[in-house]
């Protein structure tokens, strides 16, 4: 039942937050996250999150403790799985939680926990869960989803911080992720692969130990994935003749293509390498090669990122990498790339956005309509400052 109350009034001392279960939506929660860590400076705050998303937390000075659901092994089952973790909950005595997730279960998970603030928007049926709900107005609806949760908290009595995205990374890593790409920059990418190809990512001394020479090139980042489903997904094949169109024009100073994803991807980074007899030689495969905290650095030492829709896409956002971001069937209005640096390529269709994992009527024109040439001249655009192209 919705409550007038404000949290500020509540004075909470132990805040459990819920976070969302996608990699994208994480990120744009960072906001919201700062927000609570700037009205309660002095609470303890633990996040609960999925181990898939719990990097992009890992550092913030936002957050206090981590707790996982590991919903696949510490907590299995669709009922036992969420009860068990409650118990676990009530150890920690919470006497505040806000969710940041919509989902039923976690308004049911923080009930059963015995925590008495119990804060989020009033949906997926759990508004009698809670004891601070929030109606969802149509403004809010049409907004950024940066914007989305800055206004729940908002309507519970927050004050509102700063809206830009947050994803502070060790400087170790950094550091690993600077030197990597450093070799690649100033050394012949054909050298590198050689050295590298099918084996685990070289450490920090390892790199170290390369020479670099030559002048520098650029290093571009590929996302060709989205987990949402094909309707988000420039088909692969346009990805790899980008690449040889980059390859190709950038021949003379050359250039080196980083394909980013999970195994899932694989599939995908061989057939933009193979695509030319040029491009195996410019193409670094990463996908399955990294955790996420490494692909966030190495994306974050990138001069350019070409993505699909999809969570790392919302990274190379938080962390100002110049990006292309490729939409089809999704909302660029409500869930684009929350960055000044991003370039939005779509084509306005009478049927987008249908926010369909697969193209109802079976043509997937919002994606097959962006050529490749087209979003070539894009990449030219924010590379050409340091890098133009050779021909």
């Amino acid at each position: 039942m919705f409550t007038k109350a404000s949290l500020i009034d509540s004075n909470p001392k132990k805040i459990l937050i819920r976070s969302t279960n996608w990699i994208g939506d994480a990120v744009m929660t960072t906001p919201a996250v700062h927000t609570i860590r700037k009205n309660f400076p002095d609470a303890e705050i633990t996040m609960l999150a999925v181990p898939w998303v719990a990097d992009i937390f890992g550092v913030s000075p936002d957050v206090d403790h981590l707790i996982l659901y590991d919903k696949k092994n510490l907590y299995a089952g669709k009922l036992k799985g969420p009860l068990q973790l409650a118990i676990e909950l009530k150890k920690y005595r919470f006497d505040t939680a806000i969710l940041l997730q919509n989902a039923f279960e976690a308004a049911f998970l923080v009930k059963m926990a015995g925590i008495p603030i119990r804060a989020g928007y009033r949906r997926d049926g759990r508004g009698v869960l809670l004891s601070h709900g929030v109606p969802i107005s149509e403004a809010t609806r049409k907004k950024h989803q940066v914007h989305y949760y800055q206004d729940m908290l908002k309507a519970l009595g927050l004050t509102p911080g700063p809206d830009h995205l947050r994803l502070p990374l060790p400087d170790d890593l950094m550091q690993w992720a600077k030197t990597l790409v450093e070799c690649l920059k100033y050394k012949s990418p054909a050298f590198i692969l050689e050295e590298q190809l099918g084996k685990e990512l070289p450490s920090l001394a390892e790199l170290q130990s390369v020479t670099a020479d030559g002048p520098p090139v650029p290093v571009i980042g590929f996302n060709p994935g989205a987990a949402f489903g094909p309707a988000k997904q420039w088909p692969v094949e346009k990805f790899a003749q980008l690449a040889a169109i980059i390859s190709h024009n950038y021949q003379e100073s050359g250039c080196v293509i980083m394909v980013f994803g999970t195994e899932v991807d694989s599939a995908a980074a061989s057939k933009i390498r193979e695509f030319s007899i040029r491009t195996p030689f410019h193409v670094q495969d990463m996908t399955g090669k990294t955790n996420l905290k490494q692909a966030m650095a190495l994306i974050k030492c990138c001069d350019a990122f070409v993505t699909n829709d999809s969570g790392l896409m919302h990274v190379a956002a938080g962390l100002g990498t110049p990006s292309i971001a490729i939409f089809g069937s999704t909302d660029h209005i409500a869930t684009g790339p929350y960055s000044e640096n991003a370039i939005i390529v779509r084509r306005e269709m009478e049927c987008s956005p249908c926010m369909q994992t697969h193209c109802p009527r079976g043509h997937l024109q919002c994606l097959e309509s962006i050529s490749s040439k087209d979003v070539y001249e894009d990449l030219v655009t924010m590379l050409s400052p340091k890098f133009p192209p050779s021909s």
